[in-house]
C-alpha cells in the first residue's frame, strides 16, 4: 500500500529541512574560517553552489531557458550577483572572523526590520506606528547584542564586527527588494546571481593574490556552505512555498532558525551561550512578530520570491 503525503505536510517537511540546514550555517561559518580565509572560502562555497544549481537546472531540462535570458536578465544578475553571494558573505564572512558566532548570526538576522526601512525608500510602503516600534525594539536588540547586556555602557564588543554582521543586514534586505522586482523563474534567477558572484569572487582573488588549493577538511567546509547554505536550503524552501496552503504559516517557521543555530554554536563552535544574546534574539523575532501585519499584497510577494 502507498502512502502518499498531503501537499500541506509536504511543504511542512521541506520547510523544516530548509531551516535545519540553515540553523547550522552560523557554525560552518565559523569552524571554516578557521581553516581558511574568508574569500577563499566565499569561493570554493559558491563554485559548488553554481555546480548544483546548474546541474539541477540540467536535470529539470531548464538549463537552456537560462542561458537564453534577455540582456535586461542577465544585467539583472550582474547587479544581484554582485550584492549577494559577492558582498553579502564578504562581509558578513567577515563578521564572522570578528565577532563570535552568536553575535554576528543574530546581528545578520535583524534584516527583516532592515526591510521595512527600504521598502519604504524604494517600493513606495509606509513605515506604521507599529513599525517604527519594531525598528526601535530592534535597535535596542543590536545594542543588548553589541554590548553583551551591558547597553548603559555603549561599549561595542568589537564595533568593526558589529558594523559588519548589521551591514550584511542591510546588503541582504537590499537584495530581496530587487527580488521583488525579478519575476524570473527562481532556481534560473538564483543560478545566474550565483555565475556572477563567482566571477567577482574571481577577480576578488585575482587583486588579493589569495589564490591557493585549500586543505581536504577546508574543502569539505566550504562544499558544506556552497551546497546546504546557497543551494539545497533554498531550493527546499521554493519548494516548500510551492506546496503551501498557506505561505504565512510555512514562512513563521524560519524564526526557529536562529534559536536552533544557538544550540549547534553551543555544541559545535563550543562558545558558551551569552543571556544578552537570547535576550537580543527574543526582541528581534518580537519586533518582527510586531511588523508582520503589513498589507496581504506586499507580504504575499516578500514571502514567495527569494
Amino acid at each position: 500500500m502507498t502512502v502518499s503525503m498531503q501537499p500541506s505536510s509536504k511543504a511542512y517537511l521541506y520547510a523544516m529541512l530548509a531551516i535545519l540546514f540553515w540553523s547550522t550555517m552560523s557554525s560552518a561559518f565559523k569552524l571554516s574560517l578557521r581553516l581558511m580565509p574568508f574569500d577563499l572560502l566565499l569561493f570554493w562555497s559558491v563554485l559548488a553552489a553554481v555546480l548544483l544549481l546548474l546541474s539541477i537546472l540540467l536535470f529539470t531540462k531548464k538549463l537552456g531557458q537560462m542561458w537564453y535570458q534577455s540582456k535586461r536578465a542577465w544585467l539583472s544578475s550582474a547587479l544581484m550577483g554582485f550584492i549577494n553571494p559577492f558582498a553579502y558573505y564578504v562581509v558578513l564572512f567577515k563578521a564572522y572572523e570578528l565577532l563570535r558566532a552568536q553575535e554576528a548570526g543574530v546581528l545578520n538576522y535583524s534584516w527583516p526590520i532592515v526591510l521595512v526601512v527600504l521598502s519604504a525608500l524604494f517600493l513606495s510602503q509606509k513605515i506604521t506606528g507599529r513599525d517604527w516600534v519594531a525598528i526601535g525594539i530592534s535597535f535596542l536588540a543590536l545594542i543588548i547584542i553589541s554590548t553583551e547586556g551591558k547597553p548603559w555602557t555603549m561599549q561595542f564588543t568589537h564595533p568593526t564586527g558589529v558594523l559588519l554582521a548589521v551591514s550584511s543586514a542591510f546588503l541582504w534586505a537590499s537584495y530581496w527588494i530587487l527580488n521583488v522586482r525579478d519575476t524570473r523563474e527562481a532556481i534560473q534567477k538564483i543560478a545566474s546571481n550565483m555565475l556572477f558572484g563567482l566571477l567577482y569572487i574571481s577577480v576578488f582573488l585575482n587583486l588579493s593574490g589569495s589564490w591557493q588549493l585549500p586543505k581536504p577538511q577546508a574543502l569539505t567546509a566550504s562544499l558544506y556552505i556552497g551546497f546546504f547554505e546557497m543551494g539545497i536550503g533554498f531550493v527546499l524552501w521554493l519548494t516548500a512555498l510551492g506546496h503551501a496552503e498557506n505561505t504565512a504559516k510555512i514562512s513563521n517557521l524560519v524564526f526557529l532558525s536562529p534559536f536552533m543555530a544557538l544550540f549547534w554554536i553551543y555544541l559545535l563552535v563550543g562558545e558558551k551561550i551569552l543571556p544578552s544574546t537570547v535576550i537580543g534574539l527574543a526582541c528581534i523575532i518580537g519586533s518582527i512578530f510586531i511588523q508582520q501585519r503589513r498589507p496581504k499584497q506586499f507580504k504575499n510577494k516578500m514571502l514567495k520570491r527569494i
